[in-house]
């Protein structure tokens, strides 16, 4: 008999046909930008800058503004001393007796003494007083518009005491201090050589990127002086102006009263040689 034989056993074995695994490869670490990092130390940088220039601005604003002059012209006959209460301030005088006087308040970096020889020549019958800023041609202390405007009203009433036909002349810087007396003291006349309308206003044109508005302490604002001057008032301006422009001038002279102020453009003349020109004195001559 034949044997049977054993069953065959099949076993199917799953070939693995797939390519052979490699193992797993990391991403490389991904790292953010440094540009915006580098901006915001710039913006930084910048913002702490312009901070510090308006606190310099803040801090040294008045050395911007007043540049003090020694008196060219200095001897007793010729020299006033106004006591006030924190200073003592020199005015160059040409007494004369009379009724008239002629108060005169100058730029912010003008030797007021000098023009002494020229206004005794011009204006014979009246007495002359030229004041000297705080700080200038030997007055003590340090100019600020209040100081100014204090010292101003001192010097009028004691000029008043014997000279009651008082003519107020300010010129450039002056200017606002002269309309600002004028209408706070009975002054006779008052005469605005290269006026604005406010020094706020010129601050502001020359350095339109800080906030001038908030930092400037001395304004000088004539024109919120303009609309209370009744007496007659003449108003000097020079065509070829580099400081003050046309414009500011005309805004002041719009903020009178109809019939108070004349203005008057001296042609070919600058800002500060407008005392050069022939017509500077008639036109001063007959402001009085």
């Amino acid at each position: 008999m034949s044997s049977a034989r054993p069953p065959f056993n099949y076993t199917l074995t799953a070939i693995n046909t797939s390519a052979p695994s490699r193992p797993e490869q990391s991403m490389p670490p991904t790292h953010p930008s440094r540009m915006p990092r580098i901006l915001m130390y710039l913006v930084v940088i910048l913002v702490a800058l312009y901070l510090a220039l308006c606190t310099a601005l803040f801090v040294f604003q008045r050395a911007l503004i007043y540049f003090p002059q020694p008196a060219a012209i200095s001897t007793p006959e010729t020299l006033l001393t106004l006591s006030v209460a924190d200073a003592q301030v020199q005015v160059t005088v040409r007494p004369h007796d009379g009724p008239n006087a002629l108060i005169y308040f100058g730029g912010n970096a003008e030797d007021v003494s000098r023009n002494l020889p020229e206004f005794s020549e011009a204006f014979p019958d009246h007495a002359l007083y030229l004041l000297h800023y705080r700080g200038f041609g030997g007055s003590s202390g340090s100019p600020s518009e209040e100081a100014i405007a204090s010292d101003a009203l001192s010097l009028f009433d004691k000029v008043y005491d014997t000279h009651p036909h008082i003519t107020v002349i300010g010129r450039s810087l002056g200017s606002g201090v002269a309309i600002r007396l004028a209408s706070q003291r009975p002054a006779a006349r008052l005469i605005l050589i290269t006026p604005y309308n406010s020094l706020l206003d010129i601050a502001v044109r020359q350095y339109p990127i800080f906030p001038v508005k908030w930092l400037l302490k001395d304004k000088f604002e004539s024109w919120k002086y303009a609309a209370h001057i009744s007496i007659p008032t003449l108003l000097l301006a020079a065509e070829q102006d580099e400081v003050i422009p046309r414009s500011s001038t005309e805004q002041l002279y719009e903020h009178f009263a109809k019939g108070v102020a004349t203005l008057k453009v001296i042609p070919d003349a600058g800002h500060n040689s407008i005392s050069d020109s022939p017509l500077y004195f008639k036109l001063l001559e007959k402001g009085l």
